[in-house]
């Protein structure tokens, strides 16, 4: 197939654009799962099923150079992504020659997993400060000793939730150092730092060793996949989350963000030139809020997204898909913002500012910010409600494809529900059975209306569920669970290692093992800035 909508690039060419200084978007369009097994080292990933759910958000001025990455056989994901920027106003589209395989051929490192980048920064961390650690088991020890410790879990409240350690409160990453004085009085206290492997301790326990904080500090090795694995048990379903932040604590806090900023040269934007920026065609300018998303809620920045800060620097890549851009971080006083853009700057974002400020302005936005779907307001596509595909159903005159994540699908679908991957349309749906009519469905019902367009391509009647699957629940109807009609493989998500119902252990250690090793293939890939400043 010729590629008619981009502009071909080769390999060389390609990695001369990334280690340049200049912004590149530089995205894949296969599924996650896919991507997961093999891509290159700052490739976003984002698939061309959720090319228009996405794309506006990490890649917000439509000049940027964008740089499309697939497999060698993926022409068309190729063509059909270019064709959908373009329309959206993309005007500077290219695509690696030859895929994955091609980069591969030219010597060029490939990875596995996803978020890499900011997993091996972790790594490169702990090598470069040789930030101390101890093992689930020297951690049950001092507990049974009953030594002087406090754990801090520095994950976001739904994954503490899921699994945590005993005794653990959390702290997601950008609050440790805003809140520890208030947890943690006492300086003679161990302070214990866990996530579910590896990044998020080591970030989290080094953020309190260069704040300055008088406590021993430590991280747990391997977090609680390191504690599951040495036999002991962990809680599950806890809410043992921070306190507010005391004047004190502020005081403290802010003591220790100002230690920071002088160390890290941590620069600061004024409001006035922020608007500036945002008039300027030839950059890209995120504006990022690095609080908890429950402040985020209840008042924020016009323009600014939700990105806590330990979430920022865990997974950079699902917030900003332009290497090279500029990025402006807000919180309410700055001490997060100026901690989350403390780790940016090392891991080699050289255009990083706190807001002087913070959100307390006039004009704040309530609620979560909705980023635009582009191209949903031109798929002019007949729904119908509930009652009537529930009829439809029971005649059985209507066939329902479910377009959402495998793991929605999984958990609970329309009975009879086909699984489908939207970018594999319309040829997925010869493995559909025939029928007067074809209803696509999702969640919330917006994916399905984009796909509904592509499945029009197999020249079946289509509609789509209006209010999609969310709908069918409210209404009192039933689901049936598991992957029990499937015209794809569950290829669209890439499952972490505690996700799987068996071989947990196997793959935990396996998964452990690849965090270790990242530093070993960042160095023989040699694109990484990641620094250290002293």
């Amino acid at each position: 197939m010729t590629i008619t909508s981009a502009r071909p690039v080769d390999a060389d060419v390609l990695r001369e654009m990334i280690v340049n200084d200049g912004e590149l978007a530089l995205l894949d369009l296969r599924e996650t799962g896919v991507f997961a097994r093999s891509h290159l080292l700052h490739a976003v990933s984002l698939s061309l099923s959720r090319l228009e759910l996405h794309i506006d958000a990490l890649v917000p001025r439509r000049s940027v150079a964008v740089v499309l990455v697939a497999g060698a056989g993926d022409e068309n994901l190729i063509e059909t992504g270019a064709r959908r920027l373009t329309n959206f106003g993309y005007t500077d589209i290219l695509y690696l020659a030859g895929g994955v395989e091609a980069w591969a051929k030219a010597g060029f490192e490939l990875f596995s997993g996803v978020n890499v980048p900011s997993k091996a920064f972790g790594e490169f961390v702990e090598a470069e400060y040789e930030t101390p650690h101890i093992t689930a088991s020297e951690l049950k020890v001092m507990q049974n000793r009953g030594d002087n410790i406090v754990i801090l879990d520095s994950r976001p409240i739904k994954e503490f939730r899921k699994m945590s350690i005993p005794g653990g409160v959390n702290v997601p990453g950008a609050e440790l150092a805003y809140r520890v004085h208030d947890i943690v009085p006492n300086p003679e206290t161990t302070v214990v730092v866990n996530c579910a492997g590896r990044t998020r301790s080591i970030i989290g326990a080094q953020s309190l060793i260069n704040a300055r904080i008088p406590n021993p500090v430590v991280a747990l090795e391997n977090g609680t996949m390191g504690w599951h694995l040495a036999g002991l048990e962990l809680d599950h379903d806890k809410e043992e989350s921070f306190p507010e932040v005391s004047e004190a604590g502020l005081r403290y806090a802010g003591a220790a963000a100002d230690v920071v900023a002088e160390r890290f040269g941590v620069a600061q934007v004024s409001l006035e030139t922020l608007d500036t920026w945002l008039l300027d065609e030839n950059r890209t300018t995120y504006l990022l809020d690095v609080r908890n998303p429950a402040e985020y809620r209840a008042g924020h920045g016009p323009g600014f997204r939700s990105a806590p800060g330990g979430q920022l620097v865990q997974a950079t890549d699902e917030y900003v898909g332009v290497r090279g851009a500029r990025l402006v971080l807000v919180d309410d006083d700055g001490v997060r913002a100026t901690m989350t853009a403390s780790w940016l700057i090392q891991m080699g974002w050289d255009d990083v500012h706190v807001l002087i400020g913070g959100s307390a302005s006039d004009g704040l936005v309530t609620g979560t910010h909705h980023a635009a779907i582009l191209g949903l307001d031109d798929c002019d596509i007949e729904e119908v409600d509930v009652e009537q595909l529930a009829e439809l159903l029971d005649r059985g005159q209507v066939v329902v494809v479910d377009v959402a994540k495998s793991i929605y699908y999984q958990s609970g679908h329309i009975p009879g529900a086909w699984f489908a991957i939207r970018s594999r349309m319309p040829a997925n749906l010869d493995k559909v059975p025939m029928a007067p009519l074809l209803v696509l469905t999702s969640k919330h019902g917006i994916l399905a209306r984009l796909a509904a367009v592509d499945a029009t391509l197999s020249r079946r009647r289509v509609q789509v569920l209006a209010g999609g699957t969310d709908a069918w629940v409210e209404a009192g109807l039933s689901l049936e669970s598991g992957f029990t009609h499937m015209a794809d493989e569950p290829e669209d998500r890439w499952y972490k290692p505690y996700d799987l119902d068996e071989g947990n252990d196997k793959e935990m250690r396996n998964y452990l093992s690849w965090e270790v090793n990242l530093i070993n293939q960042i160095d023989r890939d040699g694109t990484a800035r990641f620094r250290t400043l002293e």
